[in-house]
């Protein structure tokens, strides 16, 4: 039996567009939720964001801070939840 193709989720795939905060990171342009994800990352590792002890954490510089509800640092979970409220 062949192995069935996953289809992806359509909701993931639909542009949304970023508020003025998160805009200053992966810019303003509507973009599907995955590539909002990708650019994020893009940004926290150009940056050197992501600690270095505990990967799992990510610390805001000051364009983050306003993104993450004012926090210094944040989980990578917890970050997709705030990032998430910045999306129309």
């Amino acid at each position: 039996m062949a192995a069935k193709k996953r289809k992806p989720n359509a909701a993931f795939m639909k542009p949304v567009r970023p508020d003025e905060s998160l805009a200053a990171v992966v810019g303003s342009s509507p973009l599907p939720r995955t590539q909002v994800t990708k650019k994020l990352w893009t940004y926290i590792k150009r940056r050197g964001l992501q600690d270095k002890k505990k990967r799992i954490m990510i610390n805001a510089d000051d364009k983050l801070k306003v993104v993450f509800g004012g926090k210094k640092q944040v989980t990578m979970f917890e970050m997709t939840k705030l990032v998430s409220r910045h999306l129309k």
